[in-house]
């Protein structure tokens, strides 16, 4: 069975809105087209990785399942992705099959197309439907695959100047798609507004889990105008809504969430990155009938490693929760020894969403996944009752005149200050400290450098005063809405 057998096993007879994108499309149409496009990959002479590029839209949640169910691995990246970096991909993975909107064409005009077949909507809908599909593919044209092949390669910047492959099997995403279903406690009844790229693990889930369950999805791709994404909640009855920090920052800061009133939404999801306290109160205070879910996550872990239940999300404030069922999350020093509570370690997992392991780099696979366990690359500490703190990235703790310091303290007292919309605190080389502590801070309003560090001396340790502080009109972020440390 592949993943797309496995999402599709009880909607590709369903009438049932499976998607609003300015129409609704059922999923039985939908599935249709999926075995269609599946037949014609599967029946070509090529059975290599196919590239996918195409922002959020049913172009691309065809192409996306047809791809796996044919058997072939599926390449979903960013549309915004440098020419350089498309290239290298398809070098890397032999590429001989491109899915990509038509409005796209321009970012691969320049790639020499002589032994690459393109297809856009376009081809999609004039693909001949064949007399001998009727519910599914003939047996003969079921592709032979195992529960361990790989079936989407996700691309995640890393420490290296290449893009790097994250592995994933048909089992990892079924595996991880269960688990979320579980704790989200999701039904055909739920209707998730998203904004999240389906290229990126986090936007993937949210369509896997939905469609698994006959739910629905909003797509939303104007997140440019937030006050629509607002707007949209009401208007298509959504019960879910989820989003990285950015994105709940930017929906307080300037649409008029606080005053408006949801009355179907059932909870929201926050990824992607560690959401200041002081945000998390203000949507508990404004939101008092929705179930909020804090989550952590990595493309490493197919999506989802752990969660917070929103009973516990005062009590636990700043939690990252546990590990997600069936996953074990747990924090560790250096002699792999589970940390005592309120020491620091690292943080590592493990469970069968874990990846295969990155493409066609085993160095870079070998320093995340030891002893049978992914290593985020976090630090953390537990409480008496086992519950995960991340300290920092383990790369971002700055190290000032010998004091190990995390910018997450620093970064939350400058976020209380009111006239202050985002912060995000880093080490910058310094010749007496080694490092000093530098903030770079959007705000509105008259704010100066002196104001900043007043409040932080009052709240902080001298040795974790921002020393430098740096205001900027906007903060870097990817396409996902997570912040660009190499930029700053």
């Amino acid at each position: 069975m592949t993943f797309t057998d496995y999402i599709f096993q009880y909607a590709k007879d369903s009438e049932g809105i499976a998607v609003i994108d300015k129409e609704e499309i059922t999923y039985k149409s939908i599935y249709l087209k999926v075995l269609n496009t599946a037949y014609m990959l599967k029946s070509s002479k090529n059975n290599g990785p196919v590239l996918l590029m195409s922002e959020n839209s049913i172009f691309f949640i065809i192409c996306y399942f047809s791809v796996i169910k044919s058997g072939r691995i599926c390449i979903p990246i960013n549309p915004s992705i440098s020419l350089e970096d498309i290239e290298y991909i398809i070098n890397e993975l032999s590429i001989t099959d491109i899915f990509i909107q038509y409005k796209l064409l321009n970012k691969i005009k320049e790639i020499n197309k002589n032994l690459i077949n393109v297809y856009t909507e376009k081809d999609i809908e004039y693909i001949s439907y064949e007399s001998n599909i009727k519910d599914d593919l003939n047996e003969e044209d079921q592709p032979n695959i195992d529960g361990e092949d790989t079936a989407v390669i996700l691309f995640t910047s890393g420490s290296t100047a290449k893009p790097k492959g994250v592995m994933l099997s048909h089992n990892n995403l079924i595996y991880n798609t269960n688990s979320i279903v579980q704790y989200l406690n999701l039904t055909s009844k739920d209707r998730v507004e998203v904004v999240l790229p389906f290229y990126y693990c986090y936007g993937t889930s949210l369509l896997h889990t939905h469609f698994r369950v006959c739910g629905s999805l909003v797509i939303n791709n104007k997140f440019m105008f937030p006050q629509t994404v607002i707007d949209d909640i009401n208007k298509y009855k959504c019960t879910g809504f989820a989003g990285v920090p950015s994105t709940f920052q930017i929906l307080l800061k300037m649409t008029n969430i606080k005053e408006g009133e949801f009355p179907s939404l059932r909870y929201i999801t926050q990824a992607g990155g560690r959401l200041p306290n002081i945000f998390i109160k203000e949507l508990m205070n404004m939101l008092k009938e929705v179930d909020i879910y804090i989550m952590y996550g990595q493309t490493e872990a197919t999506a989802r490693l752990s969660y917070l239940p929103p009973d516990l999300l005062e009590h636990k404030l700043g939690s990252i929760g546990k590990g997600i069922p069936g996953t074990e999350l747990k924090v560790i020093n250096d002699y792999g020894q589970e940390v005592k509570p309120g020491e620091i370690g690292h943080i590592v997992a493990r469970g069968k969403n874990i990846m295969k392991g990155y493409f066609n780099d085993k160095e870079e696979t070998n320093k995340v996944l030891k002893n049978g366990c992914l290593y985020t690359g976090d630090l953390g500490i537990v409480d008496e009752d086992g519950y995960i703190y991340i300290i920092a990235r383990e790369k971002n703790i700055i190290k000032s005149g010998g004091n190990r310091i995390s910018p997450k303290e620093i970064e939350d007292v400058i976020l209380e200050i009111e006239d202050v919309l985002e912060c995000v605190v880093i080490g910058v080389e310094d010749d007496t400290l080694g490092e000093a502590v530098k903030a770079v801070v959007v705000c509105k309003g008259s704010i100066t450098v002196t104001d900043i560090q007043t409040y932080c001396k009052d709240k902080l340790p001298r040795y974790k005063v921002p020393k430098y502080i740096k205001f900027i009109s906007s903060l870097p972020k990817n396409s996902s809405g997570k912040i660009l440390f190499n930029k700053l």
